[in-house]
């Protein structure tokens, strides 16, 4: 996609920059978290948009199914992928996103639940729901309960999540519908990514797999169902709207909404990327245990979760539409009380950046996927990881030392229970 292309050469020149923020006039925490709001708008809109395109390319698959129109429905989804994962680093210390984002980013995820698998998949021990089959099924027997899922709907869907008690059993979002474009990824940690045939979507004698007017309707409820998501978290972040979290957000003391700001971006950083979506996979060597598992975008993804952490902290963020939005920057508040603070930090989150970005490089540069490096017999690929690994630790750090130079202690972000 053009615009990822230009995203991921800008995002690094971006950093480039930061050390001149050191020499801004002197700005206040106030309009640091009022700045913090205005990116959370931008990117939760560009994800809106985003998800707008996706809906528009999957109606144009199911009008003409054909390996062109799926190309470009894949492609759709990468590029919603791009705005989305910049958005989680407001996740862990907002409740309002966090008790949201489950059903539009839940993973790993047992895919029997929605459709057909390779006989003998892993999934979930005593997960009752791993091979019920949405789109095979008209009652869904899940355990001692049957459930009508004869249409398929966005308010369907959404209620199926966590059925029968399960996280595993995830029915909607982002992964759902990269399942239903892709299919199974069957290659292990062999090159490769799911080979779902367009034909899966054919109405009449050339459905491959049966159901596809099942599987359409599924598709096309998945896809509404994350526009509504995503328009609802927008309008959290509207400025001039008196009964949203933005307000909620920003009448708190200036200082619980920096603490807000750090605590996400260290959360994110540690127990989230480094922890889960990165050591739990390396040191199991398990591609069940990868992000985006069933395309092999999981480098994009993990490098733009980083570059979520990276806009807060300079307080800049490049939209979908090339444009970049910059304001008043966590960096500036530290440079104000201690400049020597503020250059160890703009090196660590350069460096931190770069060496996820490593994996990119590894993907689209080597054809070198995430999968592949967490083989077991891979340790030049399991050391790459490692580094993006050990970057992100020392990136938490940075984020401490800036929460401690403005006089934010025991920030304490979530290890997810990993030790590094």
């Amino acid at each position: 996609m053009p615009y990822q292309k230009l995203a991921l050469a800008a995002a690094i020149g971006a950093l480039l920059s930061g050390c001149a923020q050191t020499n801004t006039p002197a700005v206040s925490q106030q309009q640091v978290v009022e700045h913090y709001a205005d990116i959370a708008q931008a990117v939760y809109a560009d994800s809106l948009t985003a998800a707008e395109q996706l809906e528009v390319a999957i109606k144009q698959l199911l009008a003409n199914p054909s390996e062109r129109t799926l190309a470009q429905a894949r492609a759709a989804w990468i590029a919603a992928r791009v705005p989305y994962q910049q958005s989680e680093t407001f996740r862990f210390a907002n409740p309002v996103v966090d008790n949201w984002e489950g059903q539009l980013n839940a993973w790993p995820l047992d895919e029997g639940l929605i459709d057909y698998v390779a006989p003998g998949y892993q999934h979930e021990l005593g997960n009752e729901g791993a091979t019920a089959n949405i789109i095979a099924s008209k009652i869904l027997q899940v355990g001692g309960e049957k459930l009508d899922v004869s249409k398929i709907t966005p308010e369907l869907l959404a209620g199926l999540n966590e059925v029968a008690g399960s996280e595993a059993n995830v029915a909607s979002g982002y992964h759902a519908i990269e399942f239903l474009l892709w299919g199974q990824d069957l290659n292990g940690t062999n090159t490769g990514a799911g080979e779902r045939a367009y034909t899966d979507y054919v109405l009449g004698a050339d459905c491959t797999n049966g159901n596809c007017d099942r599987r359409r309707d599924y598709l096309q409820a998945a896809s509404q169902l994350l526009i509504t998501d995503l328009s609802w978290m927008s309008q959290q972040w509207q400025a001039n709207d008196a009964n949203n979290y933005r307000a909620e957000l920003t009448a708190l003391p200036a200082e619980e909404g920096v603490r807000r700001m750090l605590f996400g971006m260290g959360s994110l950083s540690l127990g989230e990327l480094a922890g889960e979506r990165m050591k739990v996979a390396l040191v199991a060597n398990s591609v069940e245990d990868e992000h985006d598992c069933f395309s092999d975008n999981t480098h994009n993804s993990h490098y733009y979760n980083e570059k979520g952490i990276v806009n807060l902290m300079f307080g800049e963020y490049q939209r979908i539409d090339g444009s970049t939005i910059q304001g008043p920057s966590l960096l500036q508040l530290v440079a104000q009380q201690d400049r020597s603070a503020a250059k160890q930090i703009n090196a660590q989150m350069r460096t931190s950046e770069q060496a996820v970005y490593q994996l990119v490089q590894s993907a689209e540069v080597n054809n070198v996927h995430f999968d592949q490096l967490i083989s077991a017999d891979n340790p030049a690929g399991n050391q790459l990881v490692q580094d993006a690994i050990d970057a992100l630790v020392e990136q938490t750090r940075a984020i401490e030392l800036a929460a401690n130079t403005i006089g934010i202690s025991n920030l304490s972000p979530d290890t997810a229970d990993h030790e590094f």
